[in-house]
């Protein structure tokens, strides 16, 4: 059936109105601070044979687990005998399509008129579901699957619009603060109703035949765009190589790499070969290949087609290949509680290659890892068991015409921070600093931005876990840009019993009284520092992100008593930096 163009884009828009009003009721009935305040939530929309339709604006990475159970279930259909108001669970990486387990995915059919026409779907950030410490899902040590949490494969978890209470009353025992998973679990399926109903009324609205058709055109225009913003990239292969500092087990960096074919005839495609980068690590960092699937996806329509809707039609001009037990896509039982530091330098690594294609669309290297922080324990006063999860942003890198953002969550992450006095209403923690790092910015002709400090006093006894990356390599600039400061995190910062921890760990006591410094990677800068316009040096020196000491001793810049630049001084530096090539 043939559709006007018109009616086409108001379906289009009707689609995406939907999957963003889910992830609104989503937040706004959640019980966990990781959804109602955070945001770590995600919702979709998927055609009956399993292609994706219409992908709200929430956190990227969570497309593969979306994606991933969907076509799982496409595969097999007849034999799920789907009913209306049935829903399936899952958060299995190997069996669920899942990318790591506290990401639990929510599925349902929609049906009209008694056939099948659509599946509305999203995915909550649960703060715990088991493993061998609170919130250990999200950590990157564990050594196999299993130790990180509960695995859930495709199951029915409402038939016909009732809560198999049996089933889930599974599921929850083997949680930690039951009471919260159950609120969050029924926030998910109120959104699926939500959705449910909307897109009811748009077919309803416009029938089957022209919303089938309007669908259609969505995915072909998608996918014509980006064939379209693909012949504006020279041809040829770009190669890049990076590194994970560690596997939280060993000691030894995971090269990562990366080569990016982009190809003009017979039609225009953009394929991606990570081939030579490392094996699955022994550390839980890995990714599955719905996880890399993402990160391509988010990667390719962040610097080839930031417009274009991100559906099946989009992916279809997009090619993958990893070879199999690599640290991209890990075989069972490799863990991947950590998989999104993985997958952030992953984002790196591909920017890097485009660099030498369109290096004004790229940036440098940004924070390059997801930070992500757990504390569980019991509140003293409730005697309620709690588990708190965040990630802290840090710096973005530099680009060919301005400077990196500061303290962003950056790529495949796109969660809030935790508000400080949600923090210190829910949980027995107490936030002494909350900042950014000085000098932590890359410096370049445009500054990396700058990195997060955060620092928390356990006002009871709690286990810490965490996984973090660039503690020891550095985020990289571009065009003669430098690194970006490293991250670290500190026990007990600044007394004798001062101890710098490892970036992959779980199940650390941290006494009560003890103090936690969280300290996130800065962004790479862009272009030779020595050519920064010496005034936004010095106003960088005014708003603290740059120290009197870095302007002059790296940018070149000398400044008087007053803070302002010292032309002649600053221009005799310069002209002998330039001829030192920079030191």
């Amino acid at each position: 059936m043939a559709v006007d163009l018109i009616t086409a884009e108001v379906v289009a828009h009707g689609l995406q109105s939907i999957v963003e009003e889910m992830g609104v009721a989503l937040v706004r009935s959640a019980y966990s601070t990781n959804i109602k305040e955070r945001r770590d939530c995600s919702c979709a929309l998927f055609a009956p044979d399993g292609r994706l339709v219409a992908l709200a604006e929430h956190i990227p990475i969570h497309l593969g687990s979306m994606q991933g159970l969907m076509v799982q279930i496409a595969e097999d259909l007849g034999a799920w005998a789907l009913q209306p108001g049935d829903v399936i669970i899952a958060n299995d990486p190997y069996q669920g399509g899942g990318s790591h387990l506290p990401d639990v995915t929510l599925l349902q059919p929609v049906f009209h008129e008694g056939e099948l026409v659509a599946f509305v779907t999203n995915i909550a950030h649960w703060s715990d579901v088991g493993g061998r410490s609170p919130g250990v899902g999200t950590a990157g040590d564990s050594t196999e699957v299993w130790q990180e949490g509960l695995r859930i494969p495709p199951i029915r978890i409402v038939a016909q619009g009732r809560v198999r209470h049996d089933l889930l009353d599974l599921l929850l025992l083997n949680m930690r603060d039951r009471e919260e998973r159950l609120g969050d679990f029924r926030a998910q399926i109120a959104a699926l109703r939500l959705g449910e109903r909307r897109l009811l009324e748009l077919f309803r609205r416009y029938g089957v035949a022209t919303m089938a058709a309007s669908i259609a055109e969505l995915l072909d225009y998608s996918e014509r765009r980006l064939r379209t913003a693909l012949c504006r990239l020279p041809e040829g292969t770009y190669r890049f190589a990076d590194a994970m500092d560690d596997d939280g087990v060993s000691e030894e960096p995971l090269p990562i790499q990366v080569a990016v074919t982009v190809s003009h005839h017979p039609e225009p495609t953009i394929a991606f070969d990570f081939t030579g980068t490392a094996p699955q690590a022994a550390g839980g960092i890995n990714m599955v290949r719905s996880a890399l699937l993402a990160t391509v996806y988010y990667a390719v329509k962040a610097v080839v087609a930031p417009d274009v809707p991100p559906n099946a039609g989009f992916q279809r001009p997009i090619r993958v290949h990893a070879p199999e037990g690599s640290l991209v896509n890990a075989r069972e039982p490799a863990a991947v509680g950590g998989r999104t530091d993985t997958c952030q330098r992953v984002v790196d690594a591909i920017l890097g290659a485009l660099s030498q294609a369109v290096p004004e669309r790229v940036v440098a290297a940004s924070n390059g890892a997801t930070t992500a922080i757990i504390f569980g324990g019991t509140e003293p006063l409730s005697g309620r068991s709690f588990v708190y999860v965040e990630a802290l942003g840090g710096g973005m890198g530099a680009r060919a015409d301005r400077d990196g953002m500061d303290g962003v969550q950056v790529h495949i992450t796109n969660t809030s921070n935790l508000p400080v006095e949600a923090m210190e209403m829910e949980y027995p923690l107490r936030v002494l600093r909350h900042g950014l790092v000085p000098d932590s910015g890359g410096p370049g002709r445009f500054r990396g931005g700058l990195a997060i400090v955060k620092e928390i006093q356990a006002l009871a006894p709690v286990l810490f876990s965490a996984h973090a990356d660039r503690h020891r390599l550095p985020p990289w600039g571009l065009m003669g840009g430098l690194p970006g400061g490293r991250g670290r995190f500190v026990l007990n910062p600044g007394t004798p019993q001062e101890r710098v921890l490892r970036s992959k760990l779980s199940g650390l006591l941290i006494r009560r009284g003890e103090v936690l410094r969280v300290q996130t990677a800065g962004g790479g800068g862009f272009g030779p520092p020595w050519e920064r316009d010496p005034a936004r040096v010095a106003q960088d020196c005014v708003q603290g992100k740059v120290s009197r000491e870095q302007a002059r001793r790296v940018y070149g810049v000398v400044l008087t008593a007053e803070g302002e630049v010292d032309e002649a001084a600053t221009a005799a530096l310069r002209a002998r930096m330039g001829a030192a090539g920079g030191t």
